[in-house]
């Protein structure tokens, strides 16, 4: 196939009865790579002390992340009266600005963490994102702080698919939905004190200096600062950690491994920039080229109908460039690998798994952002009790769902190779019942016990969809898999759910009404699940005939 290369002596020794449904490729990856490293997993169940050190560091760099993307939240209400924002403003901030650049940079840089060093990747993209975080305090207007929320974006795009995939090569698969449920805490716990973090300083500052402090800063101002300058120090730390052994375990299932990752990322960026996008489809021949703008018609013209609607052109215009630039890369991928392309992108299974997940994210990004919004404006809360309360069980709930998710997934897995996504239907389902509960409360006691269960819940689902995304790829594609993954979760979910909060609570001047429209998504989002129930098991058959295919090229060879 296109873009695929081979070469291990494991694989040709390995007999068919070998080459079950189960991992197999992961029992050889293991194999493979324990005699030399001491941050590979020594047997199977059991893990190093290096890789839990190395998962605690991935874990404080993803609370970083989402302390990073979610202060916003409880520096909304201040930020809108300085700068003049509405709240459809403010759910474009939010989501769509930094989301779209988020889900199109993930792709690249998903691919380049699939041929380069993942350790410094992950460390250039956080030292970004703190720096454009602390450059958010100094905005003076939406549309710099636009501009600031989309180098967020950029820099955060690195994150989860370095940390999926170096977790998935320290963690053996019987441990990984664990680990990456662990990963996937820091979520809600970075979230959690960012709401505590930044009501705590714009309320004090704004106490200490009413009319502003030094260089005439406010306290949200000081607060984007605060949260971000950190962020370059650990970046350094993470520079520090030992790249797992990826060469020979990536091989071992049948791998590519590039020799120029420059060229891949180039690859990637040329098909989902415009106007390289046309130059790049051009290459591919005149037929790729009239699909090409053919495809950028279409969208053109959706947004066009979309702005003739009454909608802002600014947002729309943002989904349909995300829109085209991952369907250009798609094409694109598959002339360029196509086993990748059948099971990352053509593959049902995968398909529906991330759009379950995705609408699952579309209710829970908008509970995120909004709830601080909501305890202040609506009930009347001081930011910094809003921070601790909401924030506090925000925190708790999404750690306990991810952890609960974590143990009840890999015991589910054991029952059945579908079994996880039982886990993935529950969260689409679960949380909505309380999220209508929570916006009708008239108590700040009654919005935090109804957010708590309907977080604890729509958490249940993260860490069971990441890892069973990463079953349905080989090892070498599991950077392109989980940037997939976060490009589905980013689009449907957080370019567009708080977005829809906003719009319709600038329409209708009723953030509470908003909120509850939102919980329409849920039986979709658990019709989603139930297809990707049905079609994994032929996804993992499609892998196995893939693997099986590069075993017998391997032999061949030899």
């Amino acid at each position: 196939m296109p873009g695929d290369t081979y070469g291990s002596a494991e694989i040709a020794a390995a007999t068919p009865e070998t080459f079950t449904m189960t991992h197999t490729y992961d029992a050889i990856a293991d194999k493979t790579a324990a005699s030399g490293a001491a941050d590979k997993p020594t047997k199977e169940g059991r893990t190093s002390g290096y890789a839990w050190y190395a998962l605690a560091v991935l874990f404080l760099v993803y609370c970083l992340n989402f302390i990073d993307r979610q202060i916003l939240s409880i520096l909304a209400e201040h930020v809108k009266k300085d700068l003049g924002l509405t709240d459809q403003d403010l759910g474009f901030l939010y989501g769509t600005a930094f989301g779209i650049f988020y889900a199109l940079f993930g792709i690249p840089l998903g691919r380049l963490a699939d041929h380069w060093r993942r350790v410094r990747l992950l460390s250039i993209g956080l030292g970004l994102w703190s720096a454009m975080t602390a450059l958010s305090g100094t905005a003076q207007n939406g549309a710099i702080l636009a501009l600031a929320r989309i180098g967020v974006g950029v820099g955060e795009a690195t994150a989860s698919p370095c940390a999926y995939s170096l977790i998935s090569d320290w963690f053996p698969a019987g441990r990984r939905a664990t680990a990456l449920a662990i990963y996937s805490a820091g979520l809600f716990v970075g979230a959690g004190l960012s709401l505590f973090i930044g009501g705590l300083i714009v309320e004090n500052w704004d106490a200490a200096f009413p009319v502003g402090g030094p260089l005439g800063l406010v306290g949200w101002r000081v607060a984007f600062l605060a949260v971000g300058l950190p962020g370059v120090i650990l970046a350094f730390w993470v520079l520090t950690l030992r790249e797992p052994l990826r060469e020979q375990a990536a091989q071992a299932a049948g791998a590519t491994v590039s020799k120029s990752p420059l060229k891949i990322l180039l690859e990637d960026l040329s098909a989902i920039l415009p106007p390289l996008t046309l130059a790049d489809a051009a290459r591919r021949g005149p037929g790729a080229l009239a699909v090409n703008i053919g495809m950028m018609g279409m969208i053109t013209f959706a947004v066009f109908l979309m702005t003739r609607a009454g909608e802002p052109l600014m947002q729309w215009a943002a989904i349909g460039c995300g829109v085209y630039a991952v369907a250009s890369w798609a094409i694109s991928l598959r002339s360029r690998d196509r086993n990748t392309f059948s099971l990352v992108v053509a593959n049902p299974a995968m398909a529906f798994t991330i759009i379950s997940y995705g609408l699952n994210s579309f209710l829970a990004y908008s509970v995120l952002f909004w709830t601080a919004p909501f305890a202040i404006r609506v009930l009347g809360t001081d930011p910094s009790t809003a921070g601790l309360f909401v924030g506090g069980t925000g925190a708790a709930a999404g750690f306990l769902g991810v952890t609960v998710d974590g143990f009840v997934s890999d015991r589910l897995l054991r029952w059945s190779p579908r079994g996880r996504l039982l886990v993935v239907i529950f969260g689409a389902i679960a949380p909505a019942p309380f999220v209508l509960l929570a916006f009708s409360s008239s108590s700040l006691l009654g919005l935090c016990a109804a957010t708590f269960l309907a977080g604890a819940f729509a958490a249940t689902a993260l860490g069971a969809a990441g890892a069973t995304v990463q079953d349905i790829a080989l090892p070498r594609m599991r950077g392109t898999a989980i940037a997939a993954f976060t490009i589905g979760t980013t689009l449907l979910g957080l370019a567009l759910g708080p977005y829809m909060v906003g719009r319709i609570s600038t329409v209708t001047g009723d953030l509470a009404f908003a909120m509850k429209c939102l919980t329409l998504v849920s039986p979709i989002a658990a019709a989603a699940g139930i297809l990707a129930y049905r079609f994994l098991p032929a996804a993992i058959v499609q892998r196995d005939a893939i693997f099986a295919e590069a075993r017998q090229h391997v032999r061949a060879s030899h």
